[in-house]
């Protein structure tokens, strides 16, 4: 546990270096007893344990409490979990700031989309996840065609760059194809080569990225295709870099489990465990070592 809260400074010192243009982390006088936690105490606090693959709000808390040395301030667990599902967009800021500072003048990039699943699909008739919510927050059935299954949640779209760092991401009922993604990318990007698979070919959304933003969209072709081409190879190799991001957020900060019970909450595990992945990134890019090596970190 010495590791973890050692760790945990770390990560704070992090966050306290990047949130200082953020206006939403601005420590403001409010009236009413001081919190004992500030804000970017609990974002680090949530971003350190997904470091740690600790997905339960139970196990931390159960953890820190049996540990020799743990965090002085901590608050209650009710309060960490209604603070960081308010405080999920504001992390999502400052973990854009850390991947600007990464690579933010990459013109090459890399979407790509995975499925979330909220429950097995043999209960997913039964599955009361977000039953009570507003409809667009509902999950829903889709298919994936790399594993070749149906499932039953949403969908993960991911922007990342060739050194593997995520620029951007959103949330999609799992029905949604992949791509309706493309019709809002260019008030986000310009002047740029866009990778994709085959799922992403579509000659109007490629004629209108073009016009509207300066942007190549670079799809494989199907072999029935006119005008067939075969598959530039180093291309092929780029288009790899977001598969592996996204074993990697399944195999080390196990993406792959749900525990929420509502989209607000899976929403803000999500936001956790990326900028999670980030920080780790940025760790291994201030040290000199390939970002990619999340594994060794934070040893």
């Amino acid at each position: 546990m010495r590791n973890f809260v050692t760790n945990f400074y770390k990560i704070l010192d992090i966050c306290k270096d990047f949130s200082k243009t953020i206006v939403e982390l601005q420590e403001r006088v409010k009236p009413g007893p001081k919190p004992q936690m500030s804000n970017l105490e609990v974002i680090a606090l949530g971003i350190t344990a997904e470091v740690f693959q600790i997905d339960s709000e139970n196990m931390l808390f159960t953890m820190l409490g049996n540990a020799e040395i743990t965090i002085s301030n901590l608050i209650s667990r009710r309060q960490y979990n209604d603070r960081r599902k308010r405080l999920c967009l504001v992390t999502e800021i400052l973990r854009k700031k850390v991947a600007e500072y990464i690579d933010g003048s990459e013109n090459v990039i890399i979407v790509d989309s995975k499925p979330v699943q909220v429950c097995k699909f043999a209960r997913a008739r039964r599955c009361k996840f977000s039953k009570s919510g507003y409809s667009e927050f509902k999950p829903s059935f889709g298919y994936c065609a790399s594993q070749r299954s149906v499932y039953y949640g949403y969908k993960l779209h991911s922007v990342c760059g060739l050194s593997g760092v995520i620029h951007s991401y959103d949330f999609t009922k799992a029905e949604v194809h992949d791509i309706n993604y493309l019709k809002d990318i260019n008030s986000d990007y310009c002047d740029c080569t866009l990778l994709c698979d085959r799922a992403y070919i579509s000659m109007s959304q490629q004629l209108n990225l073009f016009e509207t933003a300066n942007i190549r969209l670079e799809v494989p072709y199907r072999k029935n295709q006119k005008d067939y081409k075969p598959v530039f190879k180093a291309a092929a190799k780029f288009r790899k870099r977001i598969e592996t991001v996204f074993s990697q957020l399944d195999d080390n900060f196990m993406m792959i489990r749900n525990y929420a019970k509502k989209f607000a909450g899976l929403f803000s595990r999500v936001v956790c465990k990326i900028t999670a992945m980030t920080f780790l990134q940025y760790m291994n890019f201030i040290k000199g070592r390939p970002i990619g090596r999340i594994k060794y970190a934070y040893l």
